[in-house]
């Protein structure tokens, strides 16, 4: 009996495992596109996993405080982790540094989340028809990304026109699932 009990205490006493374990030194040490642009690398990883997008989070933060950038995209998939969460003033306070003084289609999309965020359907609304109303650039081409996702212009419209059908849901279901980006008989961008 008393290797049982001992047995069972020690199982009560040894902490459970991290379920987000990362391995910090190596994530600081990836340049920028290692980093935020390998869908199957950097902070994605780890933000992929259940219950772990609040490290990933903190990690894109840190790692812009380790590189002293102050890049927009940084910024902004910090603040989109951070809506996940529900933390919306932090988010909005993120996106709001993500702007890009020279983007005027980046910007709307930023309004547009950021309206969405606040629940301000009229000025989401406003954002998407600025967006909308963006000319494409000079030589810019549709493209088909390796994944199958095909880039148009405006880019990220589909993304504010999910927003804008599913106001009021939470921004993860609003942003990323299928039903409010690519409704059925849409086609959708895939």
């Amino acid at each position: 009996m008393i290797p049982t009990l001992l047995a069972a205490l020690a199982l009560q006493a040894a902490p459970a495992p991290d379920p987000c374990p990362v391995d910090r030194d190596a994530m600081l040490a990836l340049g920028i596109h290692a980093f935020d642009q390998d869908m199957n690398g950097g902070w994605r990883v780890l933000a992929q996993r259940p219950g772990c997008e609040g490290r990933a989070a903190d990690l894109i933060r840190d790692y812009r405080a380790f590189v002293q950038a102050r890049t927009a995209i940084l910024y902004w998939h910090e603040a989109q982790l951070r809506a996940n969460l529900g933390e919306t003033e932090a988010a909005i306070a993120l996106m709001e540094r993500a702007r890009k003084p020279e983007d005027a289609a980046w910007n709307f999309y930023v309004d547009a989340s950021i309206a969405f965020l606040r629940g301000d359907r009229a000025a989401l609304a406003r954002a998407r028809e600025g967006l909308a109303g963006v000319p494409a650039p000079e030589g810019f081409r549709e493209q088909v990304l390796p994944n199958g996702y095909r880039v148009r212009w405006p880019m990220n419209l589909d993304v504010v026109d999910g927003l804008v059908r599913c106001f009021g849901r939470p921004y993860r279901d609003a942003y990323g699932s299928n039903e409010c980006r690519r409704p059925e008989g849409t086609g959708g961008e895939r």
